[in-house]
């Protein structure tokens, strides 16, 4: 059978070359050979493993609904300001304990990716070492945990490529190499599926797997990845590379969806939470976000299917609880400011790949940035430096040290001045990025005084900034959140003390409060 371009079928005999080349002149074959044609479109009587798929596939068969567009909701109602007048400073009241900072030691194991040559048909796997025997063929051995066994992905593998400073390697099915989006409408789609779904795929699933585990990804990073590998299988074409993304994912068991817009494919990924500046769509209770178009504007009108693939129902989640296992970058910095005629100086250790990981992240909302973890050795760098100016105060000289640390060290400016975008950082990016914006500096700041301190904190939202507060004995400014009174302390309002909130927002009700949670 022989489809068109709507995609419908119809007989022909083969007439000899000449006949053939007539008759897909102008169709399918401008830029694949008649072996690869047949490979992406003979699939209609494929038989599955799966049998989720032959379910699946009937669903794609039906008929499509229109489905419109939801703007992505924006963080801030109105614009942040442009300029922060800074505070007079004054000295605080000194009352609280005298403080004495603990520093956690902790032994670090560097993760690195150990290169060695052996025997590619004997390999022998110990904890933590790899025996060598004749050596002919390449290997990359990745060492995440030293207490698991090593996984060894061959240089020689089909699609290889560097994710976060590890050098990974997957092979890919022969029909998934050779599926096609075409035609390109439903119907490619579901030849698309065809071919996937009756390829070996359970290898490549699993090593997705494997690798998600070993290096502790979290949903954003399993996002990541796979976004990786399906670009890798099809280099230069964006619609293959999300039906491959899609058909992954549903065989992860989250929920995704694909569409058609303009004859162009859009991925759809289910999030209980918003995921801010991010186009949507609504199927039942259930918001879809495309998260290839953060920041971007709306995709528009598109087509899809209603029902989920069987058992793949998971959200995306962008909670980062525990952080990512990536391959050692280690850089450092020198932070510093100024009071009082004094300079103090602070030293910021850090992992390249892991700021170059939280750089992709999408808007997602406050909770996700407020009760992120800090890379050990970073933590440590800051604290120890913390630690020299700090111990032996009282409480509230302490805590207001910090504050002025979190104010001066960094330039104030908006997220779309430095980035083009908002962006909410993570406490490790703001200690990295000269710049930073009010939520930034709320979001470090609480952390290091949960940390350091183990006081009680909130981020403090209003229409247009945000701040954070303090739940201490101390007199002034103040808000409450339920029963509890808290202390305003803002990070953004420069040589501002602890009970001092800038004039503008005094008399304002908060809109919201950000919980950190303690360890």
């Amino acid at each position: 059978m022989q489809q068109n371009r709507d995609g419908e079928q119809k007989s022909f005999k083969l007439c000899g070359l000449f006949s053939l080349i007539i008759l897909f002149s102008g169709s399918v074959l401008f830029s694949q050979s008649f072996e690869e044609f047949k490979r992406s479109q003979a699939t209609s009587f494929a038989k599955y493993a799966d049998e989720r798929d032959n379910a699946f596939n009937n669903y794609l068969k039906a008929e499509w609904k229109a489905y419109a567009a939801h703007k992505g909701v924006k963080l801030y109602e109105e614009p942040k300001p442009k300029k922060i007048i800074p505070a007079k400073l004054k000295k605080i009241k000194s009352i609280g304990p005298k403080i004495s900072i603990k520093v956690k030691k902790f032994k670090y194991v560097e993760q690195k990716l150990v290169v060695k040559k052996v025997e590619p048909k004997e390999v022998e796997v110990k904890k933590p070492e790899v025996k060598k025997v004749q050596p002919k063929k390449e290997v990359v051995v990745v060492q995440i945990t030293p207490k698991k066994k090593t996984k060894l992905i061959p240089e020689s593998k089909d699609i290889t490529f560097s994710f976060f400073g590890s050098n990974l390697g997957f092979d890919v099915p022969e029909k998934i190499k050779y599926a096609k989006y075409y035609p390109h409408n439903q119907k490619g789609i579901r030849n698309f599926f065809d071919s996937a779904a009756s390829s070996k795929y359970k290898e490549l699933i699993q090593n997705i797997v494997d690798i998600k585990k070993s290096m502790n990804l979290n949903d954003w990073g399993t996002y990541l990845l796979v976004l990786k590998v399906s670009e890798s299988v099809y280099p230069n074409n964006q619609d293959n590379a999300r039906l491959l993304g899609w058909f992954i994912f549903n065989k992860m068991g989250y929920a995704v969806k694909v569409g058609l817009a303009k004859k162009h494919i859009v991925l759809m990924h289910y999030s209980k939470k918003v995921i801010y500046s991010t186009p949507n769509y609504s199927f039942g209770k259930k918001k879809f976000y495309v998260v290839a178009n953060y920041a971007k504007g709306s995709v528009g009108k598109l087509y899809s299917y209603k029902q989920d693939y069987p058992g793949a129902n998971k959200p995306l989640d962008l909670s980062l609880h525990t952080l990512p296992k990536f391959e050692s970058n280690t850089k450092d910095e020198i932070l510093s400011f100024k009071e009082y005629g004094n300079k103090y100086t602070l030293e910021y250790i850090y992992n390249q790949n892991l700021i170059d990981f939280m750089a992709t992240y999408p808007q997602a909302d406050y909770d996700t940035f407020f009760n992120a973890p800090m890379d050990e050795r970073s933590y440590a760098s800051i604290a120890s430096g913390l630690k020299k100016y700090v111990d032996g105060k009282k409480a509230s000289d302490a805590l207001n040290f910090v504050l002025h640390f979190v104010q001066k060290s960094f330039k104030y400016e908006r997220d779309n001045q430095q980035f083009g975008r908002e962006k909410v950082m993570f406490a490790q990016e703001t200690l990295y990025y000269k710049k930073s914006d009010c939520e930034d500096r709320a979001v470090l700041y609480s952390y290091l005084v949960k940390e350091l301190f183990g006081v009680g904190v909130v981020g403090v939202k209003y229409k247009d900034h945000m701040a954070t507060a303090l739940y201490i004995p101390m007199q002034g400014d103040s808000v409450r959140d339920g029963s509890r009174k808290f202390v305003i302390a803002d990070p953004t309002y420069i040589n501002a003390s602890i009970g001092q909130s800038m004039p503008k927002y005094r008399s304002k009700r908060p809109e919201s409060f950000i919980v950190v949670k303690k360890n």
